[in-house]
């Protein structure tokens, strides 16, 4: 067993997760990054994606989008828009706006449109992928390929 660390994630709203966690595995601008206990302390922007949370009971599933990471030697804390747990997303409305960013990249006429339009693709199909996922934890580090 791995030894365990402090780790919490804000969103603008509430603190959604602070627990003692094993390991994190999740997207950052440059990569994907595993944090375990004793890191190297950094701070770093993070994509939308599907964050993986182990403990003593298993993988869990969190979907997150754009935010910051900050590792140091109290504890690991994410800070993010939104977070949701994989019940907890509104699969509809996922499809709904991802339908809406298709149409709005076609459209996009200046690059910030553009931009924005992928954004909220990506984060359209990290919601859906995630609740695909749930309860089937191991396959997670496959998502990032397909989206």
């Amino acid at each position: 067993m791995a030894t365990p660390f402090k780790f919490e994630i804000h969103t603008l709203y509430r603190l959604f997760f602070s627990d003692m966690v094993e390991s994190i595995t999740l997207t950052l601008a440059d990569g994907d990054i595993g944090v375990y206990a004793n890191h190297s302390f950094f701070t770093a922007p993070v994509l939308s994606c599907i964050l993986r949370v182990k403990d003593e009971s298993g993988v869990r599933l969190v979907f997150i989008t754009d935010g910051i990471l900050e590792v140091k030697g109290h504890g690991t804390v994410l800070m993010v828009d939104a977070a949701e747990w994989p019940d907890e997303i509104d699969v509809e409305r996922a499809r709904a706006a991802m339908e809406e960013a298709e149409r709005d990249i076609a459209e996009a006429t200046l690059p910030f449109e553009l931009e924005s339009a992928k954004a909220r693709l990506r984060r359209a199909q990290f919601r859906l992928k995630a609740h695909e996922l749930k309860g089937n934890a191991k396959t997670v580090a496959t998502v990032d390929a397909d989206i």
